[in-house]
């Protein structure tokens, strides 16, 4: 038996090899469209929920895991560990923390041999996905939960995640918009560049470039200054945008020095809320 599992939930925007290598178990969100419910990642495709986008009509919401989601998780992983560590998205844009942790005093109960911890990892996308990465790392090593946790606390003080918006409209039409709200009437033409970070938990504006280009050219920038000549772990995500996404990870890959660079689909249920023709980049440097 393992002495730690980790578990998180489906923002994470970790490539599924990495996902089978280091054993992490995902609880999806949901994607509500027409009256039903589809489980993140699972039920619908990133290609027909930003088909549905594009229309901007009758478009879909989303809503968190239940508390018996997350019971449901833990009870599977209780047959296979000591402990469970739960890694969520930021707390301060969903509610998926409060209810991994609502069904951890549920699981009190339900398996009361098993050690379980919730942290709200203030990150989002790929920075979540580092984080959990990072815990996975050491759980795969047979760590002590003490480790896998502090092993994710540390990461969070490391990871960026910046993105290029085709618009603004998603964002505010969901209202996870945060501080970029004072562009949302006047970015007609623009590429809006924002980024989020654990530190603060939310959403804030970076730069508002006028083209694609520019936005692409102005995230590397970033990426420069904050990496320096450091080695560099990075996730490039793409909103229906494969093809920008693929030169996007090859330049990377040509101006940084890479200890690990992949390409992975924003999750839809993320980019219901950023929208489609979304462009960003995961990374921390060594």
């Amino acid at each position: 038996m393992k002495k730690v599992a980790i578990l998180t939930d489906s923002t994470c925007c970790l490539p599924q090899d990495l996902l089978e290598k280091y054993d992490i178990s995902l609880v999806p969100l949901m994607i509500l469209y027409e009256g039903k419910s589809y489980r993140d990642g699972i039920d619908m495709s990133p290609g027909e929920v930003y088909k549905i986008m594009r229309r901007r009509k009758n478009l879909p919401s989303t809503s968190v895991p239940s508390a018996g989601d997350f019971l449901n998780a833990y009870r599977q992983l209780s047959q296979k560990a000591e402990s469970i560590l739960c890694i969520t998205l930021t707390g301060l844009q969903s509610k998926t923390f409060d209810t991994a942790l609502l069904a951890k005093e549920m699981a009190k109960e339900k398996i009361p041999s098993t050690a379980i911890e919730v942290i709200d990892s203030r990150a989002v996308a790929g920075a979540l996905g580092f984080i959990v990465l990072e815990a996975a790392r050491i759980a795969s090593r047979d760590g002590e939960l003490a480790q896998a946790i502090e092993a994710a606390r540390s990461m969070m003080d490391k990871v960026n995640f910046l993105a290029m918006l085709d618009t603004l409209f998603y964002l505010a039409r969901t209202g996870r918009i945060g501080r970029a709200a004072a562009w949302a009437g006047s970015l007609l033409n623009m590429k809006p560049i924002v980024e989020h970070s654990p530190a603060i938990g939310e959403t804030t504006p970076l730069s508002r470039p006028s083209t694609r280009p520019k936005a692409i050219k102005r995230m590397l920038e970033v990426m420069t200054q904050r990496a320096g000549e450091s080695r560099v772990h990075a996730i490039v995500h793409h909103a229906d945008e494969l093809e920008e996404g693929g030169k996007l990870k090859a330049e990377i890959g040509e101006r940084f020095n890479c200890a690990e660079l992949h390409l992975t689909e924003f999750t839809p249920v993320m980019g219901v809320h950023a929208g489609p023709g979304l462009l960003a980049i995961s990374f921390y440097a060594d």
